[in-house]
């Protein structure tokens, strides 16, 4: 169990820093879910179901849902390119 809770803790590390290197904004906000989901895993293996349950409906699924109509509504508005970098 212990090798499970290092593993998901380097996983939020990996996540963190990727994130601050991915260019475009689609993987931004599939990293950032991919966050969300391990920091809920942690919170119940800490016996938080109250904090894991609120992590995973607002941080991975509200968010998440609200982040990718905003990059819909920016691919409209810009032609295609969804606010990317060239």
């Amino acid at each position: 169990m212990i090798v499970f809770e290092y593993l998901l803790l380097i996983g939020l590390l990996i996540c963190a820093v990727s994130v601050n290197f991915t260019r475009h904004l689609l993987p931004t906000v599939i990293i950032y879910a991919t966050f969300g989901t391990m920091l809920s895993v942690i919170w119940l293996l800490l016996r938080a179901p109250d904090l894991a349950i609120t992590e995973a409906a607002v941080g991975v699924g509200i968010d998440t849902i609200l982040f990718l109509l905003a990059l819909r509504s920016m691919r409209r508005h810009d032609g295609g390119k969804g606010g990317e970098e060239p």
